[in-house]
């Protein structure tokens, strides 16, 4: 997506701390939904943030101010829902389901990502710190020439020095990351490194500048241990 449009978006979604991580046109077999109206959707714009982007927005918005739960998910649907109803796009976001909707299969499909040992998705650029928050559907082809598929960064990282940093020991090549294994051992020691950011996530090469910052990461702890 290039054009007038294309900046004006990038700087709405900015001030809001996003970002658009690429997009697609879209085949049945992506399995992206219809628009509002039945509609095919000719492009996909998945909108996603890093650490520091969207913490200096979230930290002091009325979601995370009024105590509720979710704050992330709640800031992210109202301010995304606006931004999509002004540029006329339909949106869907990872946290609605089940049934969930293939945001990893998208990322993939827009090029840049690779599955890390870490479960998450590691951007070639933006390294593990990518969340996505959302994608944008239109009826108008906007992306034509983009969403190549290429490669994200993990298949060619040698050592992979995110598997020995992680004093858990939750990571392997073989079966990837022990989500278990993980939770109890955050549960242990609430002073633990991990709390002020994941330690395999922090020995990633790429996309350091991206990285949470020590009140974004205990946030982040504290909705995945669930307390």
């Amino acid at each position: 997506m290039t054009g007038p449009a294309a900046a004006e978006l990038t700087e709405r979604l900015a001030a809001a701390g996003f970002l658009c991580l690429g997009g697609f046109e879209p085949e049945p077999s992506s399995l992206v939904p219809p628009l509002p109206g039945g509609g095919a959707a000719r492009s996909l714009l998945l909108i996603g943030s890093t650490g520091p982007s969207i913490w200096r927005s979230l930290s002091k918005s009325p979601e995370t101010l009024d105590g509720y739960a979710d704050p992330l998910d709640r800031y992210t649907r109202r301010v995304l829902t606006e931004i999509a109803a002004t540029e006329g796009f339909g949106v869907v976001f990872p946290f609605d389901g089940p049934p969930y909707h293939p945001f990893q299969q998208w990322a993939k499909k827009c090029g840049g990502f690779s599955q890390s040992p870490m479960g998450v998705l590691a951007h070639r650029d933006l390294g593990p710190w990518a969340g996505f928050r959302a994608a944008f559907l239109s009826e108008n082809p906007l992306v034509t020439g983009e969403g190549t598929g290429a490669p994200g960064p993990c298949e060619s990282c040698g050592g992979k020095p995110c598997i020995n940093a992680c004093p858990a020991n939750a990571l392997s090549e073989a079966a990837g990351y022990d989500v278990p294994r993980c939770r109890a051992h955050l549960k242990a020691d609430r002073n633990a490194d991990c709390w002020s950011g994941c330690l395999a996530r922090r020995a990633c090469p790429y996309g350091a500048e991206h990285q949470q910052g020590p009140a974004n990461a205990r946030f982040h702890m504290e909705s995945f241990i669930g307390h």
